[in-house]
C-alpha cells in the first residue's frame, strides 16, 4: 500500500513517517511506499528504499494530480500555512488551506479510488466564551482566518465522505507542545518556544497572561493519534468525521512551574511576559476546556501532565540528564 504524508516535510510530518517506517504496517495492509510532498526537506531526513520526496507546493495541481494517480490508500493532510500567517495573509492562507485542499478532495473525486484522509484540523475551528466547555456536540464558531479555513475543508470532508468519494476523518488539534527547533509564525507558537527556549540558554517571553489556559498535546501522543485514526474502520466513525482529541488543559504558569521542578530557577529567569495585542486577539478566544467523550471512546490517547510532556521532550532531545531531578 502506498502512504502520502502532505506536508510531510515538516517537524510532524517527519515524525510521523519515521514512525510509519518503524511499524512498516497499518490495518490497511503493509507500507510498501511512503511519498512525502512540501515545499521543502531537511537535509537530515530519514533515507529508506520505501520513501519517495517531492519537493512542491501543494496548491501546484499537476503535482497532486501525478501524485494521486498512483491511487495512495491512505494520505495523512498535513500541509497548511500556521495561524498566525493565515490571520496576516489571507490570500496565502486560503490559497492553502482551502482552495488546496478542495482541490485535493476534487482530484480524488474526479479519479475515483475512495482513499482513507487524516486531516489535522485545530482547536481554532473553535472562538469566543473562553469559560465554556467544549462538547463533541458543540458547533465550530472560529475568530480567525485560519480556524475559518480548517472549518470550511471539515465539512467538505464530511460530505465527500457522506458521497463515498472519500473516507476522511478530521482531527482537531491541541496546540502542540513542545515542538523542537526555531519558532514558526503559528500564533500559539510560544507555547512551546516558554519551554524550549529556556532550556537551550535563551530568553524568551509568552504574550498572555500567565493565568491564560491553553489545550495542548505533546508531539509524542499526536503521532500515536495520527496512525490511531488512520486505523479506525469508517463504520464505527459514521456520518461524523470530526473528532476532538483528548489534550491537556494546564496554564501559561504551571507549565512555567514544571519546567521550574524538573530544571532550576535558572532555567525559568529567562521567562517574561511581553504582551503582545495582536497575539492575545486570536490566543484569548481559543476555549482550553474540553469534555472529548467520542475520543476517548474511540481509544484516542492523551498525555497526564505538563511535567510529563516537558519530560519526553528532555528525553528526546538528549537534555534529561543534565538535570539530576
Amino acid at each position: 500500500m502506498q502512504v502520502v504524508i502532505l506536508g510531510g516535510g515538516g517537524f510532524i510530518g517527519l515524525r510521523l513517517a519515521k514512525k510509519l517506517l518503524e511499524d512498516g504496517r497499518l490495518n490497511l495492509g503493509e507500507i510498501t511506499q511512503l511519498t512525502l510532498v512540501d515545499i521543502a526537506f531537511p537535509e537530515d531526513a530519514p533515507k529508506d528504499p520505501r520513501l519517495e520526496y517531492i519537493k512542491a507546493d501543494f496548491s501546484d495541481e499537476a503535482t497532486i494530480r501525478k501524485v494521486l494517480q498512483k491511487q495512495p490508500g491512505l494520505i495523512f493532510h498535513l500541509a497548511a500555512i500556521v495561524s498566525g500567517e493565515a490571520e496576516k495573509n489571507l490570500d496565502l492562507g486560503m490559497r492553502i488551506n482551502f482552495h488546496a485542499s478542495l482541490q485535493l478532495l476534487e482530484l480524488c473525486r474526479t479519479l475515483a479510488f475512495h482513499p482513507r484522509i487524516v486531516f489535522a484540523s485545530s482547536v481554532a475551528v473553535f472562538g469566543g466564551d473562553v469559560a465554556k466547555v467544549i462538547l463533541d456536540e458543540t458547533g465550530a464558531k472560529p475568530r480567525s482566518s485560519y480556524g475559518t479555513q480548517k472549518a470550511m475543508v471539515e465539512l467538505l470532508i464530511n460530505d465527500y465522505s457522506r458521497r463515498g468519494f472519500i473516507d476522511g476523518r478530521s482531527l482537531r488539534l491541541p496546540t502542540i507542545t513542545v515542538r523542537p527547533g526555531k519558532p514558526n509564525a503559528a500564533t500559539s507558537s510560544f507555547v512551546s518556544a516558554i519551554i524550549r527556549e529556556p532550556l537551550n540558554g535563551k530568553a524568551t517571553t509568552y504574550p498572555v497572561p500567565s493565568e491564560t489556559e491553553v489545550w495542548i498535546q505533546s508531539p509524542k501522543r499526536v503521532i500515536q493519534n495520527f496512525i490511531h485514526a488512520a486505523n479506525i474502520d469508517e463504520k464505527i466513525l459514521g456520518d461524523d468525521r470530526v473528532i476532538n482529541l483528548a489534550g491537556l488543559t494546564t496554564t501559561i504558569q504551571e507549565m512555567i512551574h514544571s519546567l521550574d521542578r524538573i530544571t532550576s530557577p535558572e532555567v525559568t529567569r529567562l521567562i517574561s511576559y511581553e504582551p503582545d495585542e495582536f497575539l492575545q486577539s486570536i490566543v484569548l478566544t481559543w476555549p482550553p476546556n474540553f469534555d472529548p467523550r467520542r475520543a476517548n471512546t474511540l481509544g484516542f490517547v492523551r498525555d497526564s501532565s505538563s511535567e510529563e510532556i516537558i519530560r519526553s521532550y528532555m528525553e528526546e532531545e538528549g537534555i534529561m540528564n543534565a538535570f539530576n531531578k
